[in-house]
């Protein structure tokens, strides 16, 4: 396993991340638990989840699973770094949602009790939430960390502005600010380029891409998260299939010539960004985490990177230059 630093920090990690949505929904705990123990076997420290995955409203089912799996000893807590998220609808009451100081305490205390652990590596915001002032969310996850209960704080789908406009605000009130950002990011899906990746690498923040194969739609054969089941059989995923049919079947080709698996080319194609930490994989099976390791062992030339831009043409440029001189 290959490990690198979290952005700006010492702390190190996998270069691969673990993403356990699919644990409860869709991969039962026994195989989940399998998983786990698959995944530090092969060295990978890096694990994320949600309060509100396993998408029962209030009981965070995965956050529970996870928990269990390190209930059981064997050093699995201290190997792991892990990341869970607060902004989620937790309950129908007004405070059960969003950032507020009141609910970021109460989401942390929710989380630690599933999770049987007194700590939280990374505590990152799912969303931005427009309606609370960052002096209200920083000084909550200030306490937070002071507590001992949070160590670094993350952010997940932001704009760049409010990356910027987080950690200005952060570093007035002398704390770290954002370490990390979650976002959205593969070869279908490039808009981050413009001015997250940007914000990113300007305040020394590890981006976490998530959804690195759109949705499924890059491991067209069948592996690491592709086939008919699962998510990539839900109609939305299947739509993005259809909107990216030809750049879908020019990819396939220049993954037959090069004798790659479709999913190892995205996978190494985000890793060779260097603000990119480690994009998230989310495997129903252990058999599908042994394929996606393979992807750390691939290195992508410029000649298949200039092939990889043209079928898949992101902005091109960071903003302003993006859309304008």
């Amino acid at each position: 396993m290959i490990y690198t630093k979290l952005g700006r920090t010492g702390l190190k990690v996998s270069r691969l991340c673990l993403g356990t949505m699919n644990f409860g929904p869709e991969t039962t705990e026994k195989d989940a638990f399998a998983i786990m123990d698959r995944a530090l076997e092969l060295g990978i420290n890096f694990f994320d989840t949600a309060n509100v995955y396993g998408w029962k409203l209030g009981e965070g089912i995965t956050e529970q699973i996870v928990g269990r799996w390190f209930a059981q000893g064997g050093g699995r807590r201290e190997k792991v770094v892990l990341a869970t998220k607060v902004y989620g609808e937790m309950g129908k009451w007004p405070n059960e949602s969003r950032l507020s100081a009141l609910h970021i305490r109460r989401a942390m205390e929710g989380s630690l009790r599933r999770l049987q652990t007194d700590y939280i590596d990374v505590y990152q915001m799912h969303h931005v939430d427009r309606d609370t002032p960052w002096e209200e969310i920083w000084q909550a996850m200030g306490l937070l960390v002071a507590q001992g209960k949070a160590i670094y704080v993350g952010s997940s789908n932001f704009a760049g502005w409010h990356i910027a406009r987080a950690n200005e605000i952060a570093a007035r009130r002398k704390l770290l600010g954002l370490v990390c950002e979650q976002s959205k990011y593969s070869l279908i899906e490039r808009s981050v380029e413009m001015e997250v990746i940007p914000a990113c690498a300007g305040y020394g923040m590890g981006l976490i891409p998530y959804s690195p194969l759109g949705s499924g739609a890059l491991a067209i054969s069948g592996r690491a998260g592709g086939g008919t089941g699962g998510r990539r059989g839900q109609q939305w995923a299947q739509d993005v299939v259809k909107r990216h049919g030809p750049k879908l079947e020019a990819f396939q080709k220049l993954c037959a010539d090069r004798g790659q698996e479709p999913a190892d080319v995205a996978i190494a194609w985000l890793l060779a960004n260097p603000v990119v930490t480690a994009p998230i994989i989310g495997p129903r099976t252990a058999d599908q985490l042994d394929g996606t390791v393979r992807a750390l062992e691939l290195t992508l030339d410029s000649d298949t990177l200039a092939r990889l831009d043209a079928i898949f043409p992101g902005p091109g440029k960071p903003a302003p230059e993006a859309y304008a001189w």
